[in-house]
């Protein structure tokens, strides 16, 4: 009587993918990681010497985590051990930790490889502790997110993080020699077409290898155009979380091209995030802050017309709107540059926490009841309209507290008058011999 599975032609003859039947059976045959998996490389170190330790798998999607893993237990002759975070709970856990127990005994070492281990709750992260510790098994995670932010300091104490990088145009290319090889044909797709393929997997070798499947299947009798090619394979949302790390990078470097004054680069990194799905008033806000930020009174205007662009796009949505934003970012690109009244808002932040609740001096103090007048309040203040040049240069920090300078403007564009003007009534105030 037939099974369910040989009902629904799911035999053990049925074909299994194609990235699957290309999974490189040595480590030698894994593209991209060269510097981890190379002779040099730490990994490769491990492998040679057969003596593995714990380590965590970082990169992005489709750069071989899992099988990087496969190979290296075959390689040091560690049985290997597979769970998935988003399938596995507890009692998964101590069954794993129970069997590697009990190979350990028979001398046989254990390397246990935990997909996703970012989705595990810290209290389960806590559960692999002492398991590592006592070398009962060889933990191998592997997460697509930052372990700094997702995985307990504990645990990552016991685990050497290793970064893989996206695969680069070279190695995806190479892999497409492999499928080529093993289909005993070439893809149907013009040079072009075939740069355009590698550009859609966007670093992602299974993805790459999906679509070429794809197009090993449908039996075109020329080459594809690429036109043709993008009207068969649908393109993929960009890797973008908004809520994680892939978020903050994106507009990290979309604010430091501003502050590097590189206009190109930063517009790059704001189509980067729209692509993405970003929020273009998250974007806005940002723009905002890089205008006081890096901008500051070096081109005072800076703000304003963040403001304004926020408005604009508030006002016509996307994608008009995106326009804005797009000339907000060539304007701070392009703008002098001044964190002078950052950091002096810095400072003088620091100095008020210092200083707790001192008192303005008396002359500066209003005084609108007679008790107040008697007390001193305003007595001796100069009203600065009246003085010669509208500057008296009176001392308006608390009695006792020395004078303190704060902002120090960088004299690049609008700021480099108003440095001028600072100096000049510095030079007032040093005659007046009113140093505090």
């Amino acid at each position: 009587m037939a099974d369910l599975f040989e009902a629904a032609g799911m035999t053990p003859h049925a074909p299994s993918p194609l990235a699957d039947r290309l999974r490189p059976r040595t480590l030698d045959e894994v593209v991209g990681q060269d510097h981890l998996l190379g002779p040099e490389g730490p990994i490769g170190r491990m492998a040679e010497a057969r003596r593995l330790a714990s380590m965590i798998l970082w990169g992005p999607p489709g750069t071989g985590k899992t099988t990087i893993a496969r190979l290296l237990a075959k390689a040091a002759g560690y049985e290997f051990q597979q769970l998935s975070a988003v399938f596995s709970g507890v009692a998964d856990l101590k069954k794993a930790f129970e069997q590697a127990r009990m190979r350990r005994s028979a001398g046989q070492s254990t390397l246990l490889f935990v997909d996703e281990i970012h989705r595990f709750n810290r209290a389960q992260q806590d559960g692999f502790l002492p398991f590592v510790e006592e070398g009962i098994v060889t933990l191998v995670g592997a997460t697509t997110e930052n372990p700094s932010f997702e995985l307990n300091g504990a645990l990552l104490s016991r685990c050497q993080v290793f970064v893989l990088k996206r695969l680069d145009d070279e190695a995806l290319g190479a892999l497409l020699d492999k499928a080529e090889i093993h289909e005993a044909k070439p893809l149907p797709l013009e040079p072009e077409a075939r740069q355009a393929l590698i550009a859609l997997a966007d670093g992602d070798g299974r993805y790459l290898l999906t679509l070429s499947e794809t197009l090993f299947n449908i039996g075109t009798a020329k080459p594809l155009t690429t036109k043709e090619l993008g009207q068969i394979l649908q393109k993929r949302s960009p890797a973008y979380d908004k809520d994680r790390e892939g978020h903050y990078n994106l507009v990290s470097a979309l604010h430091k091209s501003i502050r590097g004054s590189d206009p190109d680069a930063a517009l790059y990194w704001l189509c980067r995030m729209l692509d993405g799905g970003e929020d273009p008033l998250f974007i806005a806000r940002r723009l905002i802050r890089a205008a006081a930020e890096d901008i500051g009174e070096a081109d005072p205007m800076a703000l304003v017309i963040a403001n304004a662009a926020k408005d604009t796009y508030d006002f016509l949505g996307s994608p008009e709107g995106e326009i804005a934003l797009a000339q907000l970012v060539v304007h701070l690109a392009a703008a002098p540059k001044s964190n002078a009244v950052y950091m002096a808002y810095k400072a003088a932040m620091r100095a008020a926490k210092e200083t707790g609740s001192l008192a303005p001096p008396a002359h500066i103090l209003n005084a609108p009841t007679k008790l107040m007048k008697d007390l001193g309040y305003g007595k001796g203040y100069a009203y600065d309209h009246d003085a010669e040049g509208g500057f008296s240069g009176q001392n308006y920090f608390p009695d006792g507290m020395a004078r303190r300078k704060f902002y120090d403007p960088k004299g690049e564009g609008v700021e480099a008058r108003i440095k001028d003007r600072l100096d000049r009534w510095a030079e007032i105030r040093a005659r007046r011999g009113d140093q505090g």
